[in-house]
């Protein structure tokens, strides 16, 4: 992919984000943003809020690695200090942090909000018994940030087959954070160097994906991306590229008509009200240099239509953003890796990007009010 091109596709991605291509995403000066906006807010302390995620995992690991916090905010883990304290042992680290506080900030400082585990945690062997920890994490965070004590959610990541194997329905964080914030329609957005992909269905077997992309919901995802894109990212007219669901678009019918009888509709009537759209096309024609260059987002189908693209592009460097909610949620790009925990063979880039997204994107918000 030549870097012209992708360089005039970023219009509005926050520049900590754009400063980790080409270098070791976890080295904290990497991270720090030379853009004025990204300077501390006077009197203002941030707090973020990051859910480690499955404690079998390597989130424990990536959050004894993080670098310290800007002097403007405050990072809270919502865990239990056990667990990290566990998990430092095993590392050979030293662990001291403080217990959060909700009425004094900790400008600068990581503190733990604790929540208590199940069972003892061990590295590499999730146990059932732990899924509810893992969701008590996530609503304990999810009423810091409804209520006003925490201004983003970070999210590490989960392992979905052992809070389904616990007897608990969960298809994803995006889908948990929808419910329960009781949001209608909430849209899923990763985001690298260059590309930002956002996804019309998310975890779906792929039988049920057609079934899934009806006008309904495909206006309503286009509305949300278009409006986060515009209120949380800056981008006054904000430039959507749209996939067709099925190969070479339907091929005019011949390979489907969801193109014909569906999007190709919805596109039509939200062009009519205003909004910069283009397609639909085929996926393997627009994740190209030249049709990346000419969006601020491409917006896919499914899931494994998109993502690996991105991925591809940016593993490593890339965010997970939860658009539509009534909080900023950014999460990492990757999964529990559960043969790397407690080895200490863990990259924390892609935490740090998610955790420094997060804080650019509140920063915004504050001072345009």
């Amino acid at each position: 992919m030549a870097a012209a091109p992708a360089r005039r596709g970023l219009r509005g991605i926050p520049h900590r984000e754009r400063l980790t291509h080409g270098c070791r995403p976890h080295n904290a000066q990497h991270l720090r943003s030379l853009n004025p906006r990204d300077t501390p807010l006077p009197d203002t302390v941030l707090r973020i809020a990051l859910t480690p995620g499955e404690p079998a995992g390597i989130g424990p690991d990536l959050c004894l690695r993080m670098a310290a916090p800007a002097s403007d905010v405050e990072l809270v883990l919502v865990a239990d200090p056990a667990l990290l304290q566990a998990r430092a042992s095993l590392l050979g680290q030293d662990f001291t942090v403080s217990g959060f506080d909700p009425d004094r900030p900790a400008a600068g400082r990581v503190t733990v909000l604790p929540v208590s585990l199940h069972v003892t945690a061990q590295a590499g062997l999730p146990d059932t018994r732990n899924a509810r920890y893992v969701l008590d994490t996530l609503d304990t965070a999810v009423a810091g940030c409804r209520d006003g004590r925490f201004h983003a959610l970070v999210t590490g990541p989960v392992h979905k087959g052992i809070i389904n194997d616990a007897g608990i329905p969960f298809s994803g964080h995006t889908e948990y954070l929808a419910a329960a914030t009781g949001t209608a329609q909430v849209v899923m957005m990763l985001a690298t160097e260059g590309l930002r992909v956002a996804l019309v269905t998310t975890h779906l077997p792929l039988r049920e994906v057609s079934a899934a992309v009806t006008a309904a919901r495909l206006e309503q995802v286009i509305r949300v991306l278009h409006g986060d894109l515009q209120h949380r990212f800056g981008i006054a007219r904000p430039r959507i590229g749209v996939c067709g669901l099925n190969p070479h678009a339907g091929e005019g019918g011949h390979l489907g008509r969801e193109e014909i009888e569906i999007i190709t509709p919805v596109l039509e009537t939200l062009r009519a009200s205003g909004l910069a759209l283009t397609g639909p096309l085929p996926a393997d024609t627009i994740f190209t240099p030249e049709h990346i260059a000419t969006c601020d987002v491409i917006l896919a189908m499914y899931h494994d239509q998109g993502l690996p693209v991105l991925k591809h592009l940016g593993f490593g460097r890339a965010v997970n953003i939860t658009l539509g909610l009534p909080f900023i949620r950014c999460s990492v790009d990757h999964g529990t890796a559960l043969d790397r925990a407690g080895s200490g063979a863990v990259d924390g880039g892609s935490l740090q990007v998610a955790i420094g997204y997060a804080v650019d994107l509140v920063r915004r918000g504050l001072r345009n009010g």
